[in-house]
């Protein structure tokens, strides 16, 4: 029986929910008592990077059996070094809107540099790697599964997370955040994702446009290790759009409840 085989059918551990977007110990406490397993802040500017108040949701987070996780929104090592020094947290997670091409190509190098790199400075830490996966119909435009390839020895986790991506003209223009991958509240090719976690050697969350009422079939159609939410759990305005930095705690709970019965679906331990 090949490896591959064997994985997709062993009892698998519990699959974790991971929040993103937590930037009070309020929020975190709350999540925390819904059963959300990895608490995720972000640092949104490389100059105003030191932010007690993050820092006290992670001490927070930091008291509990829950595992904290930081999104630098900058690339700087010197920088993210220091960050990693103030808040330590548990995770780091990094998702720039890497590219590969099958000539080998791309914008990956020096980001596995700077992996590798934090590695050393601070082994303790895990790293969270996002991998881009664009739209279902857009996926020919680059290699996922070859430039998680190259990341997973430096990486603990994969993320998958949407690339919105056009036929012509820059991959980073495209994106919410101009030269990361998030926040678009849309799903990625979830048939890549699932090749995915059958390559990786390390666990693979899905993200990309996950909610309460996709998660179910999310993690049924990938069987992934781990399912991220951030704008798919956010409050709303009264368009309906999602509120950055603003849970609905109603919404979290349903987002725990529908991993939970995918567990028992699939029979996990």
């Amino acid at each position: 029986m090949s490896t591959h085989i064997f994985k997709s059918i062993k009892p698998m551990a519990k699959i974790i929910t991971q929040i993103y977007e937590v930037q009070t110990p309020s929020e975190a406490e709350k999540l925390i008592s819904l059963g959300v397993d990895h608490i995720g802040s972000v640092i949104v500017s490389q100059k105003l990077w030191k932010v007690p108040l993050i820092r006290d949701t992670i001490d927070l987070v930091d008291g509990s059996d829950v595992r904290s996780s930081l999104i630098p929104l900058f690339s700087d090592l010197d920088a993210i070094l220091l960050m990693l020094d103030y808040y330590k947290p548990d995770m780091v997670h990094f998702c720039e809107a890497l590219t590969f091409q099958n000539d080998g190509s791309g914008t990956y190098k020096e980001f596995l540099l700077l992996q590798e790199n934090i590695k050393k400075r601070f082994p303790e830490i895990k790293i969270i790697r996002s991998i881009p996966i664009p739209q279902t119909g857009m996926t020919d435009l680059m290699d996922a599964i070859e430039l998680a390839r190259h990341f997973e020895p430096v990486s603990d986790y994969f993320l998958t997370d949407t690339l919105i991506a056009e036929k012509s003209g820059s991959l980073f223009e495209h994106q919410p955040v101009k030269g990361f991958v998030g926040i678009t509240g849309r799903t990625c090719d979830w048939n890549v994702a699932a090749k995915l976690v059958m390559s990786s050697r390390i666990p693979v969350i899905l993200a990309g446009g996950i909610t309460p009422d996709n998660v179910f079939d999310g993690i049924m159609h990938v069987r992934p290790a781990g399912v991220d939410s951030c704008t798919g759990t956010n409050a709303a305005d009264s368009e309906g759009d999602s509120i950055r930095f603003k849970k609905d705690f109603g919404k979290v709970k349903r987002f725990v409840d529908e991993v939970r019965r995918a567990e028992r679906a699939i029979g996990h331990k």
